[in-house]
C-alpha cells in the first residue's frame, strides 16, 4: 500500500519538480523505466500480500481490485497529459482499496476463528 502511495506521489509531483532534478543530478527519477519498476514492485508485493490474505478470508475481489488498479495505472498515458493525473489517482486508489479491503477481511476472518475456538 505504501509503495503505491509513493508511486502515485512520484507521478503526480514529478512535473513540478522535474526541472529542478536535473540541476542536482537526479534526472533519472523522471525516467519511464523507474516508474514501471516502482509500479511493478508495488503489484508484485501487493499480489503476495493479497494472496496471503486470501488464504484466510477466501475472497477474491481484493485481488481483482489490485489487478484492475495496476492495469489502469500502467496505462496512465492513454488520455494524454490532461487525463494522466485522474488515471493515476483512480489506479492508485483501487490498489490502496484492495489492500484496505484485504486487511478488513483478514481481521474479520481472524476474529471469527478466534470466536469459534472459545
Amino acid at each position: 500500500m505504501w509503495v503505491t502511495a509513493v508511486c502515485a506521489l512520484h507521478c503526480l509531483l514529478l512535473p513540478v519538480i522535474l526541472p529542478m532534478l536535473s540541476l542536482i543530478g537526479l534526472s533519472f527519477i523522471g525516467e519511464e523505466l523507474l516508474e514501471r519498476v516502482i509500479l511493478g514492485t508495488s503489484i508484485v508485493l501487493g499480489l503476495v500480500a493479497l494472496l496471503m490474505g486470501m488464504r484466510q478470508h477466501l475472497r477474491v475481489y481484493p485481488l481483482l481490485l489490485l489487478v484492475a488498479g495496476g492495469f489502469i495505472y500502467w496505462h496512465k498515458d492513454s488520455l494524454g497529459e490532461v487525463g494522466e493525473p485522474a488515471i493515476i489517482l483512480l489506479g492508485a486508489s483501487l490498489i490502496v482499496l484492495a489492500h484496505w479491503v484485504n486487511l478488513k477481511l483478514t481481521r474479520q476472518a481472524s476474529s471469527l476463528r478466534a470466536n469459534a475456538f472459545q
